[in-house]
């Protein structure tokens, strides 16, 4: 009897009609021999449809077999001289090795990662040598989202190049000198080398999927001519837990980003053990891609197995293929050929039939797709050629591959970063090395001479592709040319009698300012998260749509209003939805544009200040590492002016998130002129004089009357801190109160009652920023303390205040810890009391909420009063009458407590 013929009687038992079954399969066998792959999957969908139609229960898989996508006699083979790139990838190999242990020998604590290289150095020689093309007048250049824990490899590359010199690689983890090598792909650190920052785990695929549908948004507007450019990302299939790592596959896929690829380096093995020890990734990842609408190409198998699947005529070798779990695939690579002929071919007779005249070298030899040349290539020219749908390569590999039994494919692989001599010795003979046994102890860096035929061919493969990468433009060669500040006369003018705005609606006025401006309206990118009707910006909908590749395909509902919600082609705004770490990818993408297309582009990124940094802090981390250019608005700032919508939606600590990141400038302006003023500020510093800072800026939905700017205040505002309001000389006690954001105005009522219920003067300073002023005081403490011959600088809080009288009290809509900044640059022997929001939010109206967490006008004048009482000037029983007067309960619970 034939093997067909035996398969189909083992299913006979669940066969109502062996033999109609046979027939099916015979006919589907003919097509495929026939008239191909092809014809058979179009007679396949057309019966699938049918049956779906005619109400039939179809089985459901986004699976398909665990074998390559592209069949052996499909799969174009690699052009390039592949003895060259082998020696060549031995070299890197092997340098970013010497380069590691080195640095550990040094100072066994400096660290490193050796796998993750070691697993994808084919994979990148395929894209460095045939695939990534260099920014060009013909070619704006490919984006490289490298692997975080493959930065050795890359520096490695880049030695050969002549890019990286042999004091840098012997720096490596030692930059604080300034010539060292970062850690991992670091823009801030090597800001002419490395395009993007890939670690923290996880962002680097988030980030990816938005800068590509970012180019597909410069060039529907005409701003740049992306058609040729890719972007690639590369990440560990470890990685692809992180919920950031998939969390916008979905959007990538509706958004058809055929000029997206991503490469998931799938060696099975995370930091601890196993991704999958007991299931199999590959095929998990190619479910959830190819259910988002992926185009997914699975590179699993080396040439080596072609000639075996190619004698599975019987589907046994993919049916173990299929049962094996990625903990035993683990296993055989961690062992020898023997142990794989008895443990995998060994799972059937026919298997061990199969491989009986092959050697136990001959099966060890058979290699994972990741490492085979062809495979790879094969897999980035369909990736490249694809159209109408992003690429994942889902490519298995090793890792740690040529370590031997130092680190290859075993749980410890990942944390491998010392070597013995005996592991040094086996890797350079498994590379085949001219690096003699004397030389071994000191480990050298091995670089052929120039006019050798391997550098050679590496110069002329980047050549060929228009330079080297990866590489960074720091500047953007145009100038734009940024509105003066008389442009937003109207938000520095007073408030018309009778007439109450928001900071957020003054914000939005500046907006539509710049977005008419000849200049740079075009390059203004307003970014939303399914909040712009919060901030009255709905307005610009129609004003200037809503990016969609797609246009509008429906007659919106609003239609017959002025503000309908308009979607198109080239439309300026990106909604994001309800997603706020796609919209500060978004706004990543389009503040590193100077950078990444050499456009400036100006995005402005609106949202609940309460779900922003705290929610999307690592990323707004790594738009500080990519030196990002750029506005985040937080709207509906503060613990109060939320006051409806409780515990977790009111913010009293964004503002201490914004102070950790360096190059972010933050502030908190309670008017419409000290927004005007901050943002033409930021325009001038970020877009005229291209320096690599980006501005948060929190904005309220309170309304009230503004009282407009007088001359000589827009120093102070940009600075932190200005007079508001200077009292009059006539009273026997002064103090001075201060506030930002919507609580000045609380501040501003004090200083009346202290007046008319207390006889005391009260100065008034608003302060947009209590962070910059903390930062000027510690840059002057710290030159004094380096410099102590020198005349001491006087940080400009201690300026401005040194020459008042009075205790200093500072209410605000945020945690304590915000104003408590300054303390240290209070004028000596000056009291300084802060109030502020600790605790978790409360829903209630503005005024009770103010009062709970003790920051409003009652609560300033009491803290004056108490001020004035410890210094000696007042009684404390006049304490003690302002706090019944006002009604306030003296043992009520602190609003931290409850």
């Amino acid at each position: 009897m034939s093997p067909q013929i035996d398969k189909v009687l083992a299913q006979a038992e669940n066969d109502p009609d062996v033999m109609e079954t046979q027939e099916w399969l015979d006919a589907l066998e003919s097509v495929i021999d026939v008239e191909g792959p092809e014809r058979a999957h179009y007679l396949m969908e057309r019966m699938s449809d049918l049956a779906r139609r005619r109400g039939v229960d179809i089985p459901f898989s986004m699976n398909t077999a665990y074998i390559n996508t592209i069949p052996a006699d499909k799969g174009e083979h690699c052009p390039g001289n592949l003895e060259i790139e082998e020696r060549l990838r031995s070299y890197m190999r092997w340098n970013a090795m010497a380069m590691v242990v080195k640095a550990n020998r040094f100072d066994g604590d400096l660290g490193g990662h050796l796998s993750s290289f070691a697993s994808l150095a084919n994979m990148l020689g395929i894209g460095f040598n045939h695939f990534w093309h260099a920014p060009t007048e013909e070619h704006g250049g490919d984006l490289l989202y490298i692997q975080g824990h493959s930065a050795p490899g890359i520096y490695a590359r880049a030695f050969l190049e002549g890019r990286i010199s042999e004091e840098q690689l012997l720096h490596f983890r030692r930059e604080v000198d300034g010539k060292g090598l970062s850690s991992y792909p670091h823009p801030k650190l090597m800001p002419d080398f490395w395009q993007f920052p890939t670690v923290s785990m996880g962002l680097g695929p988030l980030m990816a999927i938005y800068q590509a549908r970012f180019l597909k948004y410069l060039h529907a507007r005409g701003i740049a001519d992306t058609a040729k450019r890719k972007v690639w990302a590369f990440c560990g299939d470890g990685e692809m837990d992180e919920p950031e790592s998939m969390g916008a596959i979905g959007m990538a896929g509706r958004e058809q980003l055929d000029n997206l690829v991503i490469v998931v380096n799938c060696n099975l093995q995370r930091l601890d053990g196993p991704v999958r020890g007991n299931g199999k990734i590959i095929q998990e990842l190619e479910s959830d891609f190819r259910g988002a609408g992926w185009n997914v190409v699975k590179v699993i198998w080396g040439s080596g197995w072609d000639e075996l699947l190619a004698k599975d005529k019987d589907g046994i070798l993919q049916k173990v293929m299929m049962e094996t779990v990625d903990g035993e695939y683990q296993n055989y690579k961690a062992k020898d050929g023997a142990y794989v002929r008895q443990h995998f071919f060994g799972k059937h007779p026919k298997l061990l039939e199969m491989v009986s005249k092959m050697s136990d070298d001959d099966i060890w030899r058979l290699t994972r797709g990741g490492h085979d040349p062809h495979k790879i290539y094969a897999a980035f020219k369909a990736a490249q050629e694809n159209k109408g749908s992003p690429t994942v390569i889902l490519a298995k590999s090793i890792k740690g591959y040529g370590f031997g039994k130092a680190g290859e494919a075993r749980n410890t692989a990942h944390n491998t970063k010392k070597l013995d001599d005996e592991a040094i010795r086996a890797m350079r003979d498994r590379f085949q090395l001219p690096i003699s046994d004397e030389q071994l102890p000191a480990i050298p860096f091995f670089k052929p001479a120039d006019d050798s035929p391997e550098m050679q061919y590496l110069q002329e493969r980047r050549r060929a592709l228009g330079g080297y990468l990866p590489q960074r433009r720091q500047k953007a060669d145009e100038q734009l040319v940024v509105p003066e500040l008389n442009a937003f006369q109207a938000m520095l003018e007073p408030t018309a009698e009778g007439r109450e705005i928001s900071t957020t609606a003054a914000y939005v006025r500046v907006l539509n300012v710049l977005l008419r401006d000849s200049s740079i309206g075009q390059r203004i990118v307003p970014i939303m998260v399914d909040e712009s009707r919060t901030f009255g910006m709905e307005g610009l909908f129609r004003q200037i749509g809503i990016f969609s590749q797609l246009g509008q395909l429906y007659e919106p509902v609003d239609k017959d209003q002025v503000m309908y919600y308009r979607e198109d082609k080239a439309g300026q705004i990106l909604q994001e939805g309800i997603n706020e770490a796609g919209g500060m990818s978004s706004w990543i993408a389009a503040a590193t544009s100077y950078s990444t297309n050499n456009r400036v582009m100006i995005p402005f990124y609106t949202y609940y200040s309460m779900f922003g940094l705290q929610r999307i802090g690592d990323l707004a981390w790594a738009a500080g590492d990519m030196r990002a250019r750029g506005f985040l608005i937080g709207g509906t700032a503060g613990r109060t002016t939320l006051n409806g919508e409780g515990l977790q939606h009111e913010d009293g600590h964004s503002h201490l998130l914004a102070s950790t990141i360096p190059n972010c400038v933050p502030y908190d302006p309670t008017f419409a002129h000290e927004v005007a003023v901050i943002i033409q500020d930021g325009l001038r510093r970020m877009v005229a004089n291209q320096e690599d800072v980006f501005y948060y800026i929190t904005v309220m939905n309170e309304n009230y009357a503004h009282p407009g700017m007088k001359a000589g205040q827009e120093e102070g505002i940009i600075k932190g801190l200005y007079l508001f309001q200077k009292a009059e000389d006539n009273t026997k006690h002064r103090v001075q109160l201060m506030g930002s954001g919507t609580i000045l105005r609380e501040v501003i009522a004090a200083a009346d009652l202290l007046k008319n219920d207390w006889g005391i003067a009260a100065d008034v300073w608003s302060a947009p920023s209590f962070t910059l002023l903390a930062r000027d005081g510690q840059d002057a403490e710290r030159y004094n303390m380096l410099h102590p011959t020198e005349t001491a600088r006087l940080p400009y809080f201690t300026e401005c205040l040194k020459d008042t009288q009075g205790p200093i009290v500072v209410s605000t809509d945020y945690m304590r810890t915000y104003a408590e900044q300054v303390r240290a640059f209070v004028p000596r022997d000056r009291s300084y009391k802060v109030l502020g929001t600790d605790g978790y939010g409360r829903s209630d109206t503005r005024a009770k909420l103010r009062e709970f967490f003790e920051v409003n006008r009652y609560f300033v004048v009491v803290a004056a009063l108490k001020s004035l009482a410890d210094e000696g000037t007042l009684s404390a029983s006049v304490v003690a009458q302002a706090i019944a007067k006002y009604g306030i309960d003296p043992n009520k619970p602190n609003p931290v407590t409850v």
